[in-house]
């Protein structure tokens, strides 16, 4: 098969739950800028490492980045801290399931044999690299030819000649690599779960990324197995085995919560902003905002009456490297210049605003949509593997008002400043370049 399409996925990708009774629990980290000092709210990791200790049965982790590229000592040892963790959980009790599933650009593209993978490899945990082979290809002007003149089966081995564009510490890799990058698709997933709790997160566990704003959502009860069932979609496909496990029933507590992976993210948000009313209000924090259909809708509903507010990452930072503001800025152009959509900008000092939650507020009740996914092409039609949650809440829940705080401290500069006021910028060259990089998928978001 010369490209692989959206209708040949393997079964289990692009999935939809159930409806859950859940507890749930909103989690952020936030770095920012007060009296002149560099001020970072970390909560994420330390979550993952509370969770990955009351472990009993299983854990099970899937994220993207998990490395350590481009670590000079200023940055957090992320990649050190959860291989250790992971290890002396395993000295402490042997029989507990451990599955760590990862994306091949922690190899670049496997390229590399990473020490702390190996390691993990050691104490017997199981540590599946995924083959984006399983996902479509969002790039098929590129696909097209790589399948056609056989260039994915020559393999990645041999002697690295070129520098590793991702980091520049790390050792040279081959041509053959970078020809596989270049199919620009990803297990983008961040995902952890044991026998009795679910975290589904927009946070690596990556050392330069260790600075970056970002959201998670914690979650109990039978949603578990859909989680492991959406990550069972993998672990078939790269073993041809899967995790079996029961859970036990959340209680009642008003709170419900589904999972929703790669298309079926899309489907969700586009059903929920059709569904937003006048008198409703929209509210986003978004790292990367570029899907045309995603953002007609949003200019529609605004055009209805809803309130929409956004605050999204300028897209200038990227571990070290300057970026020109695409897709974000010239999408904020076409957002302003045909709605009463408010944007701020977060205010970033190097690292980036990676958030990715949308806040629905509507009557008596909150419903948040957020996790890894971003709101582009690749994010939401099955190019990529992604995982969020769509959760609902009453708006007199303990969470929903700490989410509400979360994003209005953040729009309204309540201690710091978090936000930019959004100004029109000229961006025809780049919003031209936008449109190229969304429509063909030669793109880096």
């Amino acid at each position: 098969m010369i490209l692989k399409t959206r209708n040949n996925l393997p079964k289990g990708i692009s999935y939809k739950g159930k409806v859950r009774q859940s507890h749930f629990k909103f989690i952020y980290d936030l770095t920012y800028l007060r009296d002149g000092k560099m001020v970072f709210e970390r909560n994420i990791f330390k979550e993952f490492l509370r969770i990955i200790s009351d472990a009993n049965e299983l854990i099970l982790i899937d994220v993207f980045l998990f490395n350590s590229y481009n670590n000079n000592g200023s940055f957090p040892n992320l990649k050190g801290d959860l291989t250790k963790a992971l290890i002396r959980k395993r000295k402490e009790n042997k029989d507990i399931r451990i599955v760590l599933i990862t994306d091949e650009i922690n190899t670049f593209y496997g390229y590399y044999r990473p020490d702390h993978l190996e390691e993990l490899k050691a104490y017997n945990i199981e540590v599946i690299v995924t083959d984006s082979g399983m996902i479509a290809d969002s790039n098929p002007f590129y696909s097209f030819f790589w399948r056609l003149l056989g260039i994915n089966r020559l393999g990645v081995e041999g002697k690295g000649r070129i520098p590793n564009i991702l980091s520049k510490t790390s050792s040279k890799v081959t041509l053959r690599s970078y020809l596989r990058m270049f199919n620009f698709k990803a297990n983008h997933r961040k995902v952890l779960i044991t026998e009795s709790e679910g975290l589904v997160t927009s946070f690596n566990p990556h050392d330069t990324s260790g600075n970056h704003s970002n959201i998670a959502f914690l979650v109990d009860g039978e949603i578990i197995q859909d989680i492991l069932e959406s990550e069972n979609a993998i672990k078939e496909y790269m073993t041809g085995r899967r995790i079996f496990l029961t859970s036990t029933p959340s209680q009642d507590n008003g709170t419900k919560a589904m999972v929703i992976t790669e298309g079926k993210i899309w489907s969700e948000l586009l059903e929920e902003i059709r569904a937003a009313k006048s008198g409703d209000r929209i509210s986003m924090v978004m790292f990367y905002l570029a899907e045309n259909m995603v953002i007609n809708e949003l200019i529609a509903a605004s055009k209805r009456g809803v309130d929409i507010r956004l605050i999204l990452d300028y897209n200038r930072d990227a571990f070290g490297l300057t970026k020109v503001g695409i897709p974000n800025r010239p999408v904020a152009n076409k957002l302003c210049s045909n709605s009463d959509i408010r944007i701020k900008w977060y205010n970033t000092h190097g690292e980036q605003f990676h958030s990715k939650m949308t806040i629905f507020e509507r009557d008596n009740k909150i419903i948040l949509i957020g996790g890894s996914c971003n709101l582009t092409r690749r994010n939401l039609k099955d190019f990529n593997l992604e995982t969020n949650l769509k959760v609902i809440l009453p708006k007199n829940h303990m969470e929903s008002g700490k989410v509400l705080n979360y994003f209005n401290r953040l729009w309204n500069n309540e201690d710091a400043e978090f936000t930019l006021e959004y100004k029109k910028e000229k961006m025809f060259v780049r919003t031209i370049g936008y449109y190229i990089q969304e429509w063909t998928g030669i793109s880096s978001f």
